[in-house]
Parts: C-alpha cells; sequence; structure tokens
C-alpha cells in the first residue's frame, strides 16, 4: 500500500494560492504519511513474527470449546424435543402418544436459528466497532445466562406454556450463540500466520463435530441415571431433559475467565488506527484553510458565504486530497468487492438449508436406517437411548471425519477448491437418494446409510467448514467481523428456511413421505452453491492484507 508523499503548502493549494499561501510548509503530512506507512509494514511483519506459543494455543483453546459449547446447546435439542413428548404427550391418545406437536417442535427447533441470525448481525457490527474481544466475552456471559434460565423453562400463565417460554429463552441464547460465529472467525483470523490461517480456522470450528457427539452421550447418561425411576414413572423425565440443557453452561463457564481476559489483535489494534489517521488528514487540512481563509468583506448573504468557503477548500484540495478510509457502504458499494460478500452470504445460505434440515431433523434419519424403535411400545429410556446410539453413530461416520479431513488439507487443496468439491459431490449425492430414496431404502438400509455418510462427510470436507473461514479472510480488518457476522446470518437464515419452511414438508401425503423432494431441493441449493462459489477469491497462503487488496480500503 503505498500513501502520497505531499511537497510544500504551495503545491498543495496552486489552484487558489491566495487563501493558502501562508499555510505551514507540509501541512503536517509527511510526517503523518510517515506514520500510516509504518503503520502498514508493521501489519505486513506480523505474519512474519507469528508463532505458536502459549499465548495462541490458549486463545484457540477457548475458540474450540465456544464451537464445542455451541453446537452441544444447538442439537441437544433434538434429544430435548423427544423426551418433551414423553414428559407432556404421555397420555395422548393414537399417533399424538409421546409426539411433540409439529408446531412446538419447529417452535423449539427453530428458536436458537433466529436468535443466532440476529446476534450474528447485531454482535458481529459491535465486534468491528467496539473490539473482538469485549463483545466476544458478552456473548458468552449472554449464552450463561439464558442456558441456565432455558433448563428452568415452565408454564408461567394460561396460554404461556414450557414451549413458548423455552422458546424465548432459547432465543436469547441464539443471540449470545450468534456472535461466537464472527467473532471466534475474526480473532483466530488475526492472529494466525497464513501459512496455519486456514487450518486453525478450521480446527477451531470443527470442534462442533465433538459438540455433536458430546449432546447424545450427556443424554445416554444422564438417562442412565434415572432408569429406574423413568420406567416406574415417565414424568420423571422431567429432570432428564433440564439437566442435559443446564450441563450445556458447563464449557462456557470453565473458559469464561480466559475469555475476559483475552486482549484484541495487535493487527485490529493498528489497524483501527491507520484508519483513523487517514481519516483524519482531510479533516485537519479543511480545518487549517479554514482558519487561514479571509472573511467575505461586504457579503451579508450567509448562504453564498458559506458555498463559496466551500468551492475554496475543494479547490485548494485538488488532486492533492489526502486518503481517506472508506466507510462499509462506499467499500461494498463496489460491484468487485459485494460480489465477495454476496459468494460467502449465498454460499452459507445454499449450504444451511440442507445442513439445519438434515441435522435439525436426525431422528428422520435414525428412523428411516431402522434404529429408532417404536415410541409407543419400546420403555421411555430405551427409545431415547437407542436414537442418542443411533445419533453418536451418524456423526462418527460422516460427521466428525468430514470436520478433521477438511482442517489437514485446507492448506493444500485451498478453501476454494474444497468448497467447490464439497458443493459439487452433495449435488450429486443428494439427486441420487432424492430421486432413488425409497427404491434405496427397501433393497438395502446399508446402501443408505452409505450414501448419507458420504453426504455428512462432504457437507464438513466442503462447505460446512469454508463457509466459515472463508469470510473471516477476505474482508478487510475495519469490516471482517461485520461482514463475517452477515454472511453467517445468511446461514441461519438458510437454517430457518429449511426448519419453518420445507421441513414441514416432510409428512406430505403420509409419514415422512415427502422426504425423498426435499432432498431434491436440497441438491438444487447446492448447485447454487457451486456457482456461486466462483465470486469468492482464493485465501491459501495470502497475508489479509493480500487477500483484500488493503489499497482498495481508501480513497
Amino acid at each position: 500500500m503505498s500513501f502520497h508523499k505531499s511537497g510544500n503548502g504551495a503545491d498543495i493549494a496552486e489552484i487558489s494560492k491566495d487563501h493558502v499561501n501562508d499555510l505551514p510548509t507540509g501541512l503536517d503530512m509527511d510526517e503523518r504519511d510517515r506514520d500510516l506507512l509504518q503503520r502498514q509494514r508493521e501489519l505486513e511483519d506480523l505474519d512474519d513474527n507469528t508463532k505458536v506459543n502459549w499465548e495462541m494455543i490458549k486463545k484457540l483453546t477457548v475458540c474450540g470449546v465456544a464451537f464445542l459449547n455451541d453446537a452441544y446447546d444447538m442439537f441437544a435439542i433434538n434429544i430435548v424435543a423427544m423426551i418433551l413428548g414423553f414428559v407432556y404427550y404421555h397420555d395422548a391418545e393414537g399417533s399424538a402418544q409421546n409426539t411433540v406437536p409439529k408446531k412446538w417442535d419447529t417452535l423449539i427447533k427453530i428458536a436458537v436459528q433466529i436468535g443466532c441470525l440476529l446476534g450474528q448481525l447485531v454482535l458481529g457490527r459491535l465486534g468491528d466497532k467496539i473490539g473482538r474481544t469485549t463483545v466476544y466475552s458478552a456473548s458468552l456471559m449472554i449464552a450463561i445466562i439464558t442456558t441456565i434460565a432455558s433448563a428452568f423453562s415452565n408454564s408461567m400463565v394460561k396460554g404461556f406454556n414450557v414451549f413458548i417460554v423455552l422458546f424465548i429463552w432459547r432465543v436469547l441464547l441464539g443471540f449470545g450463540i450468534g456472535g461466537d460465529y464472527p467473532l471466534t472467525a475474526t480473532i483466530v483470523s488475526e492472529y494466525a500466520s497464513p501459512k496455519r490461517r486456514g487450518m486453525f480456522i478450521s480446527g477451531v470450528f470443527s470442534c462442533q463435530g465433538f459438540g455433536n457427539v458430546l449432546a447424545p452421550i450427556v443424554g445416554i447418561i444422564v438417562t442412565a441415571c434415572f432408569k429406574s425411576s423413568i420406567d416406574n414413572d415417565v414424568r420423571n423425565l422431567d429432570y432428564v431433559w433440564r439437566l442435559i440443557i443446564g450441563l450445556g453452561c458447563i464449557p462456557g463457564v470453565a473458559t469464561l475467565y480466559w475469555r475476559l481476559t483475552m486482549e484484541d489483535s495487535k493487527r485490529f489494534q493498528m489497524e483501527t488506527a491507520k484508519a483513523a489517521a487517514a481519516n483524519a488528514d482531510e479533516d485537519m487540512l479543511r480545518e487549517k484553510l479554514l482558519a487561514k481563509q479571509p472573511r467575505f468583506e461586504g457579503k451579508n448573504d450567509e448562504e453564498s458565504s458559506a458555498e463559496s468557503s466551500k468551492e475554496i477548500i475543494n479547490a485548494a484540495l485538488g488532486e492533492e486530497k489526502p486518503r481517506r478510509a472508506k466507510t462499509f457502504g462506499q467499500y461494498f458499494g463496489e460491484w468487485r468487492h459485494l460480489k465477495v460478500l454476496l459468494g460467502t452470504s449465498i454460499a452459507w445460505f445454499a449450504l444451511d438449508v440442507a445442513f439445519y434440515g438434515i441435522n435439525l431433523n436426525s431422528s428422520v434419519v435414525i428412523e428411516a436406517i431402522g434404529f429408532a424403535g417404536n415410541i409407543r411400545e419400546d420403555k421411555p429410556s430405551h427409545f431415547i437411548t437407542r436414537n442418542c446410539l443411533g445419533s453418536i453413530i451418524i456423526n462418527i461416520l460422516g460427521s466428525v471425519p468430514g470436520y478433521w479431513i477438511a482442517v489437514f488439507t485446507i492448506e493444500k487443496l485451498g478453501r476454494k477448491t474444497i468448497q467447490l468439491m464439497g458443493f459439487g459431490m452433495l449435488t450429486i449425492l443428494y439427486i441420487v437418494l432424492g430421486f432413488a430414496y425409497h427404491k434405496i431404502l427397501d433393497k438395502s438400509v446399508a446402501g443408505f446409510i452409505v450414501l448419507f455418510t458420504l453426504a455428512q462427510l462432504f457437507q464438513n470436507f466442503g462447505p460446512n467448514v469454508t463457509t466459515f473461514v472463508i469470510p473471516g479472510e477476505v474482508f478487510p480488518t475495519r469490516f471482517r467481523s461485520t461482514a463475517h457476522g452477515i454472511s453467517a446470518a445468511a446461514g441461519k437464515l438458510g437454517a430457518i428456511v429449511a426448519q419453518g419452511g420445507f421441513m414441514q414438508l416432510k409428512d406430505r401425503g403420509g409419514k415422512n413421505q415427502f422426504i425423498d423432494h426435499l432432498l431434491e431441493i436440497f441438491a438444487l441449493f447446492m448447485l447454487i452453491g457451486f456457482f456461486v462459489t466462483f465470486w469468492i477469491p482464493e485465501s491459501k497462503g495470502k497475508t489479509l492484507e493480500e487477500i483484500c487488496d488493503e489499497r482498495e480500503e481508501y480513497y
């Protein structure tokens, strides 16, 4: 990045010498430009001096635990919804027995996604304005408080039942979780070196896989602790679902002190100072021009005088107008930058339609492979344990390995390559699963498991990881948290569309009879994600300043 070198006052004020020829030589611009240039060099040196040390290990641990915790809180609702059916609908008749009605099931599953969307936008923006670590600590405290409150949800007044109360608390929980997405990505991105940045960001995000597995493990353990009392009285499951939710605050509490003592990266601090200094140039010059400008004697028209003053100052600035940091609107007002933001946002939206459509309804898949049992005939403890085991198996087979394959290959293959490959494979797999869904299940359950496992694998060794990594790298430091938050919020919008829209159709024509068509729809969204990926630059091996071309941040 280059900064202009101003000469003397006469050079700058060539157009209107009468009004500016007595300004101090250089208008102090030489010193300021040297300061800006020095900051730029220091930013470039940060990547060369970045080493793995205890401070970095601590930050990676905090960020990794954050995503383990977030995944646990988000996906534990699958188990909780199943248990709530036994607690509140054990005396219902027919097919409604032991099953939460669709409207309440949708409400409690969609709650965190709504909160996440809002948190990603609001806390992401505050991360750029206030500072990453300050907002990061606040988001965890929100999550801890609302997790505990969720566990104590209960019917309060008539018409305000446990599902509505749980919905409200989980929206607020989602708001806290939402902040983790943009802030974790930017914190890790700004601390890591170009050679390891992708691996570190994806490694932190991949802890989400452990959270997915931890939720059913906790479900099995807590259910086993209450097994005899549950078999005697199913209403004792009320303790189980509350414990499953409440235990989700433990990882957050364990890392709260470390979050509170984290500091913003040197890159963020320097970049903020650099932008402020650049913006101060023009303001300083204008003030000096106004101070030296002669009064317009004999002019009583204030409006005419002000207009003349403005013309003189603009003429004096001329081509030597100091570089000024672009606003968010100015930067993304240019198509070359806007298309990158659209690319990251649309790709994440397309992915999450399928990702959350399937993962928030894993019981459908567990039932399809014959692992669910009979909800009306089996003992509640046996049914819950069996479903939790099925969830663990699904995640271990494809989901968790996919995450870590991405972690160890992202610096070799590149982000864009992995994302294109993932979307391409998912398009093919969902087409096969969709158009041959019933045929495959009728002929070979093992074949269905293999195909579904491959889909889980390429979700994570593919766009589920890269849609998180890329927005943490391809935007300028001053907008990174905001832009990542916008991209992530687009993803959560996809999750809401999937859960609140598409998955409501799954029983059209009979129980789970529309699943094949939903998989076909998911294939279309994967194809959309594939094509918009071409709008996104490859960031492998580049410094953050090279990826964003910092010269484009100023005008």
